[in-house]
């Protein structure tokens, strides 16, 4: 992705986004048992992405593998880029709770 090319940058992150929400919701249906809106939004909101790198960049580098590499290994980009960011900020959500 070009430097400073906002719009090859958003037109990945849309892509991007996509694979995101396909990848979360297969996680929720799997880790739950069936719909769970409100961890599929927790996982796919801007606020867990922020964590990481600014949303739309982020969504753009999984748009930028999925091209790339494919499907398969976007996931597996995502489970490593984003998963571990998501786990922490889930149980300081649950200690935030007690």
């Amino acid at each position: 992705m070009p430097p400073g090319n906002l719009q090859a940058e958003q037109e990945l992150a849309w892509v991007g986004d996509a694979v995101l929400a396909l990848w979360a919701r297969e996680r929720v249906l799997r880790e739950t048992g069936g719909i769970n809106t409100e961890a599929f939004l927790r996982l796919t909101a801007n606020e867990h992405l922020a964590g990481i790198a600014r949303p739309t960049r982020v969504e753009a580098e999984i748009g930028v593998v999925y091209r790339q590499q494919g499907l398969a290994l976007a996931f597996a980009y995502i489970e490593a880029r984003l998963l571990p960011v998501f786990l922490r900020q889930e149980a300081n959500r649950r200690r935030q709770r007690r």
